[in-house]
């Protein structure tokens, strides 16, 4: 990993030089945040021209197994649905990097694979990047990756510009990277009840798997008192409502209006849920000022349909976050990347024909990595993370076209953007500290 001081020299050089230089941001006048799920940057982009892809790998993409040494072969991968080896992969897969598309097209679904915050910490075991496989309910399946470049989503990055350098922002799973990309924060939990709380040893690593951290974080799937499954009757188990500051107030403060759209929010909201709306993945719905039926609630949480009405009409406001439904963002188990590349080029089509496009940034990201392998080593920030590398095009009139930022990035740039563009205070000291998306831009 990167060492803190040097990230932050590098850091303070960055914003030097943009200090320096006419605002790059002041050209824009919306930013739309996609978020999709659970790729890692070299399962997709390894084979990228200029990017710090699959080639550059070495000696971490050599997986070492539970008894610390490689693997002859790696262990067959898994498919979680039906918790036994998949028999579509041969049992003989070398220890390396795998074309997934030999064996399971682009269009179909793989397993899912354990994406948890005390997993992720091991599988990057101090940079090494060496135990993804052995810390992995999907086995080999971790040293998979997919040919992207015929999808909808290589040709934007081929057009405007791909990250290369940007690493979730929390270690583990989505439920705890949609907190952060709105309040840089974990959500409070502290009377859990005590058999979600993990237990760890005295240096911090995991003895026994939980949802809530001892000091009573949130950090895995866990659902909103206010927003959850109606099977989920034991409101014990609920995370309660959330107090921290979040984005949407910074912005609320400066009279910046914004809207979390989501896919089949409307049906959640009034107890029908579709079959894969994903709960944990609506990080605003746990706050207590978004409460259902509160004003700030029906003015700021809105369902994908109000996107399309919007965008089509040129009413968009100035800070947008669109959260697919389950089926359509790519999520590894249910869901596959065909789909939700076709549904990524029709929402950015309909973002281009939007008369909001002229002075529009659209970032389109992964919220977590899925436990999928990248040998790019995360920097050290703090204990919540960053986790693994995942990819981040951005598209739009201001941004650099055929370009690779190697910036680094994590979700605290997505917030620091916005605040920076719009005047607005920074939510904590995490986001503070992000660099910017300015490099990507003209």
């Amino acid at each position: 990993m990167l060492k803190p001081l040097a990230f932050a020299a590098a850091f303070l050089a960055s914003t030097a030089a943009f200090a320096q230089a006419p605002d790059p941001l002041a050209k824009i006048g919306h930013i739309v945040v996609i978020f999709d799920e659970n790729r890692s940057f070299d399962s997709m982009f390894g084979r990228f021209p200029g990017a710090n892809g699959l080639a550059n790998a070495g000696d971490r993409a050599i997986q070492i197994g539970p008894d610390g040494k490689p693997y002859t072969t790696l262990p067959q991968p898994v498919d979680s649905h039906i918790r036994a080896v998949d028999p579509r992969f041969p049992a003989n897969l070398p220890n390396k990097p795998f074309d997934l598309a030999r064996y399971v097209a682009i269009s179909d679904k793989t397993g899912d694979m354990i994406h948890a915050f005390y997993h992720e910490q091991m599988q990057i075991n101090g940079g090494r990047m060496d135990r993804y496989v052995a810390v992995s309910n999907g086995a080999g399946l971790a040293m998979g990756y997919y040919d992207t470049s015929k999808t909808q989503l290589w040709k934007l990055a081929k057009q405007f510009t791909l990250s290369d350098a940007t690493f979730h922002s929390a270690f583990g799973g989505s439920f705890l990277n949609h907190a952060f990309l709105v309040c840089s924060c974990a959500f409070r939990f502290p009377e859990a009840p005590a058999s979600m709380v993990a237990q760890v040893g005295p240096d911090g690593a995991m003895i026994e798997n939980g949802q809530v951290t001892p000091d009573g974080h949130a950090v895995n799937t866990t659902q909103s008192v206010y927003l959850h499954d109606p099977k989920a009757t034991d409101t014990t188990t609920l995370v309660p409502p959330q107090t921290m500051a979040h984005i949407g107030d910074r912005l609320d403060a400066k009279g910046v209006s914004w809207a979390w759209y989501s896919g089949g929010y409307d049906d959640a909201m009034a107890g029908k849920p579709g079959e894969t709306f994903q709960f944990h993945h609506q990080p605003l719905a746990y706050f207590q000022n978004l409460a259902p039926g509160t004003p700030a609630q029906k003015a700021h949480l809105k369902d994908y349909k109000d996107f399309v009405r919007d965008a089509q009409a040129g009413t968009l406001p100035p800070v947008v976050f669109y959260k697919p439904i389950g089926a359509l963002n790519e999520h590894p188990g249910y869901a596959e990347i065909a789909t939700g590349d076709k549904h990524l080029a029709e929402v950015v089509a309909m973002l281009q024909k939007s008369p909001a496009y002229k002075d529009m940034l659209i970032v389109i990201t992964y919220d977590e990595n899925g436990g999928a392998w990248d040998h790019v080593a995360p920097p050290r920030r703090d204990k919540w993370g960053p986790g693994t590398r995942v990819p981040l095009v951005a598209v739009g009139p201001t941004v650099k076209t055929g370009y690779v930022d190697h910036t680094p990035y994590d979700f605290g740039s997505i917030l620091r953007t916005i605040e920076l563009r719009f005047g607005a205070a920074p939510v904590n000291e995490i986001d503070a500290n992000a660099y910017p998306l300015v490099g990507l831009l003209k």
